[in-house]
């Protein structure tokens, strides 16, 4: 991937091509560059014959002067500039003999030629020989057309179908429940529908404002967030699960136990992390800069969160429904599992697409359609998001449990053996899937295991392996979801105990898993912009859209001067193994 400078002000553009004297060259480039943007690159071969030579010689010499020097003022390495100067072939123009009388003359540069001498045809290119960028990726790579993970794909479509089909007729047994069924079966349909749908709807439309809330802070004020995200997880759990403890029933209970066991377990964590948090702050701020140049890059997340609402409101009907059908608990478990996974699925989707729109970016320099990158996402990417939120979440929480065993050193070596031998094997499945493969299947349409390791031998060949490991930003989106999560939790328990107190621990349940995974569909946009951030980094570091943060975090981090508590890994002699 190349440098190249943004493509940006296109009223800056059309007036460079009106001072260019009306040329059909210029409408041909402003073509290509439409075409790009659409995603829709077509490179044209032209050729110039001796019919073009006399075309040529007709134009004045003011106008040709005025177009040479707009020429020469295009950086090398700008899109136009390169599809001009790269991407046609031009036959060199076949120069007439002079007249005997008139000895010829060779001028290394176009000048204008004095009134006594017949005009020479000018040459295309009018300056010195650009310096060669770095090369850049192809632009039919970049316009894949081809289908990923089509297996996945088909799975998810068939689960899709299977789902809709057992929550419609979930729906159906739950209105005949309320309808032609026994009175103690109405009676306890109406008491579901009167004291859990109010809250669960309630706490659908709370997270989808709470989310909005939490990425326009993020964007706005990502020092101050980061801070504030990684303490409130910690508080609002550990209240909420106070609050449960409150009520002195065994359920309520066992939820409150678990909501204070993540919150001493949350609070460790951002003790640990204290040292970090300032060079993720300051990738956070860069990597969220370019979003400013797309205004229309939160439509995906519109579109995702009010279809997570549709969705999310039949689903709780089918909750109702299942009470009334057999198997009741195991029937919610499956619906739950698949909330999770079609909301995951949404979550990458808008992943994807924001990775695609700012990778291009990068990558070419140029704004790229958020509507088209948006269709890609839900077509030729769409099987690669469904086999990532299949096994990218189990991964990485496998291998926080392996690393946190790690972190346990003991005097026993058979337990020290063991913990090493899970670190490694979590580490070897963590390069063929993992979340900055996103990056690569939005840019280049490669399969989600091969851009998982070919994204992780990026970050070898440019050693950042530490720098990724350590990055929080994944975990500050989690946390986001969970901080929501407890809100919702702290606001329909309070309900809840208050109108009908036996539903508390369910609706605090489905509260919290509704306002965990309507965040983390709206927090995609920033996790996204950091993983774009690295993963073009280490792809291209010459890139001039970069500075030097990442290079100045590996000099310090190789000369020892930074004080960060270091991510366990696999020692070296249990890798030579």
């Amino acid at each position: 991937m190349g440098a190249s400078d943004p493509v940006v002000e296109r009223e800056t553009q059309k007036k460079e091509e009106e001072g260019g004297g009306g040329g059909g060259g210029g409408e041909e480039e402003e073509e290509e560059v439409r075409d790009v943007e659409k995603g829709e690159v077509v490179v044209e071969e032209k050729v110039v014959d001796s019919n073009s030579n006399v075309n040529i010689n007709n134009i004045n010499d003011e106008q040709r002067g005025f177009n040479a020097s707009m020429m020469q003022t295009l950086n090398p390495t700008n899109p136009l500039r390169i599809v001009i100067n790269g991407g046609r072939r031009v036959t060199a123009p076949r120069i007439a003999t002079p007249p005997p009388s008139q000895p010829s003359r060779q001028a290394p540069r176009i000048a204008t030629p004095p009134p006594s001498q017949p005009s020479r045809p000018r040459s295309i290119s009018t300056s010195p020989p650009a310096p060669t960028p770095t090369p850049q990726a192809s632009r039919t790579t970049l316009n894949s057309k081809k289908y990923t993970n089509k297996i996945s794909l088909f799975l998810f479509v068939l689960h899709m179908i299977l789902a809709i089909g057992l929550v419609g007729f979930l729906v159906f047994k739950g209105i005949q429940g309320l309808i032609l069924a026994s009175e103690s079966i109405k009676r306890k349909e109406k008491r579901v529908l009167k004291y859990l749908l109010p809250q669960v709807e309630a706490a659908s439309l709370l997270s989808i404002s709470l989310s909005f809330s939490w990425q326009k802070a993020v964007r706005v004020w990502p020092k101050f967030m980061v801070h504030f995200i990684l303490w409130s997880s910690f508080f609002l759990s550990l209240s909420a699960g106070i609050l449960l403890i409150c009520f002195q029933k065994p359920a309520t209970d066992g939820v409150g136990v678990c909501f204070i066991a993540f919150a001493i377990g949350n609070g460790l964590y951002a003790c640990w992390v204290s040292q970090r948090i300032g060079f993720c702050c300051k990738v956070l701020i860069i990597s969220l800069q370019p979003v400013s140049k797309f205004s229309d890059l939160n439509q995906p997340t519109y579109w995702m969160l009010g279809t997570g609402f549709l969705w999310m409101s039949f689903w709780i009907l089918a909750v109702i429904g299942a009470l009334n059908f057999y198997f009741p608990p195991l029937i919610i478990i499956a619906l739950v599992l698949s909330l999770a996974w079609t909301t995951e699925v949404m979550r990458n989707v808008v992943n994807l697409t924001v990775c695609r729109v700012i990778s291009l970016y990068y990558i070419l320099g140029m704004q790229s359609s958020t509507q088209f990158c948006f269709q890609r996402a839900l077509t030729q990417n769409l099987g690669s998001a469904c086999l990532g939120s299949l096994f990218v979440p189990t991964i990485e929480a496998l291998r926080i449990v392996a690393r946190g065993l790690n972190l346990l050193e003991g005097e026993d070596e058979f337990m020290f053996s063991c913990a090493h031998c899970c670190l490694r094997i979590m580490e070897s499945i963590f390069r063929c899937g993992n979340g900055w493969a996103y990056v690569q299947i939005a840019a280049y349409g490669k399969g989600f295991v091969q851009a998982s390791q070919d994204t992780w031998a990026l970050f070898e060949r440019q050693e950042m392996e530490p720098i990724v490991d350590s990055d929080i930003t994944s975990s500050i989106c989690f946390l986001t979801g969970v901080c929501s999560g407890c809100i919702c939790v702290i606001v329909t328990a309070a309900w809840t105990a208050k109108v009908h107190q036996p539903f508390t621990a369910t609706i605090s349940l489905l509260t919290f898993i509704i306002g965990y995974l309507m965040t983390r569909i709206a927090m995609a946009l920033p996790q996204a912009c950091v993983s774009c951030y690295y993963v073009c980094y280490a792809e291209n570091p010459d890139n001039r859209l970069f500075d030097s943060t990442i290079k100045d975090r590996l000099s310090l981090m190789k000369a020892g001067r930074d004080i960060v508590v270091p991510t366990p890994r696999v020692p070296h002699r249990f890798r030579e193994t």
